[in-house]
This record gives structure tokens, C-alpha cells and sequence, in this order.
């Protein structure tokens, strides 16, 4: 069997993956270049350079995969811009719904046939797409269905991007109930690590960010950026001058229980990444997110709620607590509601501001990676 089609290593407690196995590259894409990246793509066509500009709004502003409506270009020249600007980078498989089809889960299958997986959350005054950016994930949390597949690769700033766009399109076109929208916030909080992919998922925040015809032109405020808690990677971030919002999967607040929860604790203590995390929060002035799973008798104790307080208090700080979805088979299952009130009440009586995440998308599979296994 050749290397690039070798099932991946699964990490070890202690190691760290910052890179994927490496396979067939995706298809080139208008996303994964900058404009005078674009410009040179289109004048080695023969054809002149704003012709990129023009393919750019189409798929960026107009959210146009159609070349029959991009009439500001000559008919002859379509289908060339086409496949060199924006080639079909993936195929919807299967998509579900709940909440009356205000929460659509999308699996999708990628040039190489690797599964990810998006999901679409419309609420009255908002709407989030949850994107993937790798296939599986190399840090083999237990509790994490993804975590359990292992990594098969890093994912393509356009492969994410695609993601956001193609969720874009069903709003605007009406498909979302509730009338036309548009994409308001995007979480990278999908399949894989996304600091562990840092410099694609850091063009991908740009694509996002960026006036058209660069890009979407969302805001930076809107866009959540997870990790388990690469330090390295956090206080790189802390640098970019891009003031997203951090998210940090705590999930435990002492180094015991973290160790075998987020393995890569062996490698960054608690201590070390929430320094980090402060680091961040006092460059950008943003609060950080700490995302806590819930997880029955594991690390729903009053106590470690007192422990995790103690270590955030007076931080520019938010807990969100998150009642874990079970995968199918898994021991892990969501703590008592009782334990989870108490919990409430003990971060809230330590000054911490906390909330309970909305559980969407339980009866869908709704945790990461759950449908792409089961497919």
C-alpha cells in the first residue's frame, strides 16, 4: 500500500500532530489564492486580469456556482475561469434537519472521497455555520467522535470556505425557513483541530473577513476559532491582528482528569494554556470562550466547578458549558441535570459568567463527526 493511502497513525498521549498524511492535493480554488494571486491565474489564461475580480464577486458577493449568470463575462471565457477559479470542491452526500429545518446538518464528500461534515444553526437574531477543516482529528480526545476516527488529512482553505459559501447560498435562497439571510457567524468548532492546520485556517479567517471581491466581508467578531490548546499556536493567533474569538476546550480544570480527557495536556498543562489564552485576550481585547462538555461522573463534580472558577476569576473570560451529545456505543454520556445546575450555580457564585449551550442538533447526530461515521 503507498503512503499517501495508509491509514493515518493515531497520536499518542504526549505527541502532538501539526501536520496530516500527506494525499492528493484538492483542486485549486479562487479562496485558497489572494486577488493578485487570482490576477496571475487569469492572465496566464490570456485573458485580462479583472476577469478574476469579476469571477471573485460572482462567488463571493452573488454566491453564483452557475456560469450561465455571470453575463459580464464573455460566454467563451466562462467555462475556462470556471475551472480555473472554482471547481467543484465538494459533493453533498446526505443533509438532515431539526428545529422545524432551522438546523441543517451537511455531509459532504471531497475530491478524494474523504467525509466532513457542516452544520447550519438559524436562531431569531442570528445565523452560525460550524465548518470542518481537517478530515477526522489527530487529537484523540475519548469523548469525541471525531477524535476517535484519527486524522486523514488537513483540509484546504477553499474545501472550508466552501463550506461557509454553500450555506450562504441556502439562505439566500430562501431554503432556510425563515426568508432569505445571510451567514452571520461562523465557529470552527467542526472536524479536527483547527490550530493544528493553523495556516490554512488562518486564510480561510481572511477569505471570511475580506471585502469583496477578496472575500466575504464578514466581521472578525463573528468568527469563533477552537482549539484544545495548542499554546504555540495560541499566542501566534494573539499576533495575526485578527480579533476573532478564542475558544478553548478546557473541559477539566486540574492536569489529572485533563490528561486523559485532552490528551495533549500531557504536552500543556491547564496553567500553560490559559496563560496563553490570557495572553490573547489582553492582545485582541476580546474575552475568551472556555468550552466545558459536561460529561456524567467524569468532570460534573461541585469541587472541580470551585477549581474552575478559582482559575478564571478576574479573567476576560465566558464558560460555555456544554451538555455532551453521546456517540453511539460510547460510555460517555450528558451529566444529571441536577449536577449540571449545581455546576451553574457554583461558576455563577464565583463571579465566572457562564452559560449552558443550546443542545441543537441532538436528534441529527448532532456531535462532530457522528454522521460521517455512520456513513
Amino acid at each position: 500500500m503507498t503512503e499517501d493511502l495508509a491509514a493515518p497513525r493515531r497520536m499518542q498521549p504526549g505527541e502532538l500532530e501539526f501536520t496530516a498524511p500527506k494525499r492528493r492535493k484538492p483542486p485549486r480554488h479562487l479562496a485558497d489564492l489572494t486577488t493578485a494571486e487570482r490576477r496571475e491565474v487569469v492572465q496566464s489564461l490570456g485573458l485580462p486580469a479583472f476577469r478574476a475580480d469579476q469571477v471573485s464577486r460572482h462567488y463571493f458577493s452573488r454566491l453564483s456556482d452557475d456560469t450561465d449568470s455571470w453575463t459580464d463575462i464573455a460566454a467563451a471565457q466562462r467555462e475556462a475561469l470556471a475551472q480555473a477559479l472554482t471547481p467543484s470542491m465538494m459533493t453533498r452526500v446526505r443533509e438532515v434537519t431539526c428545529d422545524r429545518g432551522a438546523t441543517r446538518k451537511t455531509l459532504w464528500r471531497l475530491h478524494d472521497g474523504a467525509l466532513v461534515e457542516s452544520v447550519l444553526m438559524r436562531y431569531p437574531d442570528r445565523v452560525t455555520m460550524c465548518v470542518s477543516s481537517q478530515v477526522g482529528c489527530g487529537m484523540n480526545c475519548p469523548f469525541c467522535a471525531t477524535g476517535q476516527a484519527g486524522l486523514t488529512r488537513n483540509m484546504s482553505t477553499g474545501e472550508i470556505v466552501e463550506q461557509v459559501v454553500a450555506g450562504a447560498r441556502e439562505l439566500a435562497a430562501g431554503e432556510v425557513p425563515g426568508g432569505p439571510g445571510r451567514v452571520s457567524n461562523v465557529v470552527f468548532m467542526g472536524m479536527g483541530e483547527p490550530l493544528a492546520n493553523y495556516d490554512v485556517v488562518l486564510r480561510a479567517v481572511r477569505r471570511l473577513t475580506e471585502k469583496s471581491p477578496s472575500g466575504l466581508g464578514m466581521s472578525a467578531r463573528g468568527i469563533t476559532v477552537s482549539t484544545v490548546g495548542l499554546v504555540p499556536r495560541i499566542r501566534q493567533l494573539a499576533t495575526e491582528g485578527i480579533p476573532v474569538t478564542l475558544a478553548v476546550s478546557l473541559h477539566a480544570p486540574d492536569d489529572e482528569l485533563r490528561d486523559t480527557l485532552v490528551p495533549v495536556n500531557t504536552r500543556w498543562k491547564v496553567a500553560e494554556v490559559l496563560d496563553a489564552a490570557w495572553e490573547y485576550a489582553s492582545a485582541t481585547h476580546r474575552r475568551v470562550s472556555i468550552e466545558y462538555a459536561l460529561i456524567k461522573d467524569i468532570n460534573d463534580q461541585a469541587w472541580r466547578a470551585d477549581v474552575l472558577a478559582k482559575r478564571l476569576r478576574g479573567k476576560l473570560v465566558h464558560v460555555n458549558l456544554i451538555p455532551l451529545n453521546p456517540t453511539p456505543g460510547s460510555k460517555w454520556t450528558a451529566s444529571r441535570p441536577e449536577d449540571e445546575r449545581e455546576f451553574v450555580r457554583r461558576l455563577e457564585a464565583g463571579g465566572i459568567p457562564v452559560t449552558v449551550r443550546d443542545t441543537r442538533g441532538r436528534e441529527i447526530d448532532g456531535a462532530c463527526g457522528q454522521l460521517a461515521a455512520a456513513q
